[in-house]
């Protein structure tokens, strides 16, 4: 990565170049961005051209280079600190940038100190604000975002940027634009409505820029137009707007945590005091899938080392399609016995576990304990017979939420929950745990002490399955704050529980993939990919989660049924085989033939798994479409490279006429070598037949009866 920073006569500190390194791009083509390191809107000051843009305000301009520091930070890792000051305000701003050696991608992140004598208001600080994108014309450029939902997670959409922001003559009006494209997480869910993501592509060099927010709340990106002014005593007065003359425009990014517009956030710092924001990262490469893939070796560099990340277990779920949130002992033994024989190394056990039989547990829940009812032996004897049969027992738990109708929402004290306006917040029948407070932090404690030390979990599902809204206003915050702080609260509680129990495996849910973000990410060993229960649906799912998160931490549901065709079978197992192989499904009732699918598909999962974690993902196709009936998802590594191809047909998506001959598709794969070899791995009866051209760098699959998919190896003679 190439990153850039001029400093004019005036100390003002601009990012002007950020790139992959050997660029073709010429050094300059940056120059015609004119913003600075970052962007403050405090109280009282605002912004200098009004608007909801997060690069102009009066703050950020008023900043001046006062020094900058390079040092190693950690092995791999440069880190470069950029220090400025504010000589109205006296609020001093260090802006830093975390660069992965040998990476195209850095973190980045803001720290304000006032360092003046009375208070300021902070309304919103950018994590990362950078103009040096791209020499092109805002014409030549494309933005990407991804929209994501409950049962519809990773949808990425892709627009001309000037298609989004259109060109408003800005020389004959003498001033800037006020428009942006923006996007917006608000509530508790950090993904609950886009993925904290988003890109920016130039049509014209392919090149890529692509980011994220690290962040387990709210958030806000947007990117739009910005341009090239003087600088030092001439520019007074043009900030935003005022002559443009020759001035050439240019995109930017602006990528923040909340902010007091979108969040109700805004802080007030004393003198002395000081306010980091949440970190951001962005990734730079040739092509879309170039960038994502710096991406994916920057998310594990940033990860919290365990071993789950290289063993890659695979897990069996008994709710998905099959319990339902109903376990009792007599229903699970039967199906531990056949996960065992399937290959399944942990056995978890959804929800349920802790309410007796009939009972509405939705609002009571809270106080996690096994129900006698359903286990009249005990829990400990489903846990004994997994054991027994050579797999490490799991459980289910949401542990943010109180129930209305819990014991622990008496016992616990209001200031351990969010309250707002003076009531404690109620969101569908349950409090939210304020991580601020001891005593909720002592309550969880306990319940994962237990849990894990007493019963003997080794592998816990953390799941979150409401939105608690703004945040709290407990302790005089607004309630952006107060969601912020518990935010980070909840994310030093996820390090201090894994610090306790280190072998312990946690997976991140939130109805799916509602909170799908590297905070958590960062912390927790696996994601749920989504609830989605209709296998025709999931492919897009499973094809599109390896640009969230890396592939050994995607938990995609493979819940084959008795009723279904051999076919049918192998489809929704084989979404899972890139990923991590999260078994459902009733196979306890299935025939001979049908166990051994999924025994086959196992046996296959653990013959290729070692590739995983040192892989990173492209996308022939393109990234997938909602609707689209062919889609394919491969995983590349020096060694060898993996395609999964699902073609769903009309049963699941109208025709893709884009594909010619319905029955078969020739997928692009230029950079394979001449000498490829492909082998289908999977199924390993009925294959499907592969083809490669060299001359053509084509790979035709033929897949004419649907819903099909298979797993292609691909490697050199």
């Amino acid at each position: 990565m190439e990153l850039e920073i001029e400093v004019d006569a005036v100390g003002a500190a601009r990012l002007t170049r950020l790139t992959a390194a050997g660029g073709e791009e010429p050094s300059s083509y940056g120059t015609n961005a004119a913003l600075p390191l970052v962007d403050i809107v405090l109280s009282g000051a605002g912004r200098a051209w009004s608007g909801r843009r997060y690069c102009e305000s009066a703050v950020g301009e008023r900043l001046r280079y006062v020094r900058h520091a390079e040092s190693q930070d950690g092995p791999g890792w440069r880190l470069l600190k950029v220090d400025l000051a504010d000589p109205l305000t006296g609020l001093r701003a260090e802006v830093f940038y975390r660069i992965l050696a040998g990476c195209g991608a850095l973190r980045c992140w803001a720290r304000l100190t006032n360092e003046g004598t009375a208070p300021v208001t902070v309304e919103s600080v950018t994590s990362l604000l950078c103009a040096g994108l791209s020499g092109d014309d805002l014409g030549d450029l494309d933005v990407l975002w991804c929209e994501n939902d409950w049962l519809a997670e990773g949808r990425w959409q892709r627009r001309a940027l000037r298609g989004a922001l259109p060109d408003l003559n800005r020389h004959a009006h003498g001033a800037d634009p006020r428009g942006r494209f923006g996007v917006t997480s608000l509530g508790t869910w950090s993904s609950g409505t886009y993925l904290p993501m988003g890109a920016v592509v130039s049509r014209r060099s392919g090149r890529a820029w692509v980011w994220q927010v690290e962040h387990n709340g709210a958030w806000h990106w947007q990117a739009g137009e910005c341009t090239r002014r003087p600088t030092g005593p001439a520019a007074a007065g043009t900030v935003g707007h005022g002559p443009l003359g020759a001035a050439r425009s240019g995109a930017y990014v602006a990528v923040l945590g909340p902010t007091d517009a979108e969040h109700h956030w805004h802080a007030t710092l004393g003198p002395g005091e000081t306010f980091t924001t949440v970190p951001a990262a962005m990734a730079v490469g040739d092509g879309l899938d170039d960038a994502l893939g710096q991406l994916t070796r920057y998310r594990r560099a940033i990860r919290r080392p365990h071993a789950d990340h290289r063993r890659l277990g695979v897990v069996f779920n008994d709710y998905m399609n099959t319990l339902m949130g109903e376990p009792t002992t007599q229903r699970l033994l039967p199906l531990v016995t056949a996960a065992a024989a399937a290959g399944a190394e942990y056995f978890v056990i959804d929800a349920g576990w802790y309410a007796d039989q009939g009972e509405g547990w939705w609002d009571t829940v809270g106080a996690w304990r096994p129900s006698a009812a359903r286990f009249p032996g005990g829990l400990a004897e489903v846990f004994d017979a997994i054991g027994a049969a050579g797999m490490i027992p799991g459980l289910w738990l949401e542990p943010e939420v109180v129930g209305v109708r819990s014991p622990v929402a008496a016992r616990l004290p209001d200031g351990a929950f969010f309250t707002r306006h003076g009531q404690r917040v109620v969101e569908n029948g349950r409090h939210h745990l304020d991580l601020r407070h001891p005593a909720a932090v002592k309550h969880l404690d306990e319940t994962i002490d237990f849990v894990v030390g007493d019963l003997g979990a080794g592998y816990l599902k953390f799941d979150y399955n409401i939105n608690g809204g703004p945040g709290t206003d407990a302790g005089n915050l607004s309630a952006g704050a107060g969601l912020l702080a518990h935010n980070r609260a909840h994310l030093d509680w996820l390090d201090a529980v894994l610090d306790r129990h280190p072998g312990l495996i946690i997976e991140n849910c939130a109805s799916g993939g509602l909170r799908m973000d590297y905070g958590m990410l960062a912390r927790t060993q696996l994601q749920s990919t989504s609830d989605q229960q209709d296998f025709l649906r999931y492919p897009p799912i499973s094809a599109a989660a390896a640009a969230a998160v890396t592939p050994e931490q995607a938990a995609t549901w493979a819940y084959p049924q008795p009723g279904f065709s051999d076919r049918e079978i192998v489809f929704t197992l084989c979404g899972a085989l890139l990923g991590r192989v999260h078994l459902s499904g009733h196979i306890d009732q299935m025939t001979g033939p049908q166990r051994r699918l999924v025994a086959d598909a196992v046996s296959v999962y653990k013959r290729i798994r070692a590739d995983l974690p040192d892989a990173v993902p492209f996308w022939p196709l393109g990234l997938p479409g909602w609707t689209d009936s062919w889609l394919a998802l491969g995983m590349r590594t020096p060694a060898v490279s993996y395609l999964l191809v699902w073609h769903r047909g009309a049963a699941a998506a109208p025709a893709d006429t884009r594909r010619g001959d319905p029955g078969q598709l020739a997928i692009p794969l230029p950079r394979l070598s001449a000498t490829a070899a492909p082998e289908v791995l999977y199924p390993r009866d009925g294959q499907p037949p592969v083809r490669f051209d060299p001359s053509r760098g084509e790979l035709t699959v033929a897949l004419p009866d649907t819903p099909a998919a298979c797993l292609i190896r691909l490697r050199a003679r």
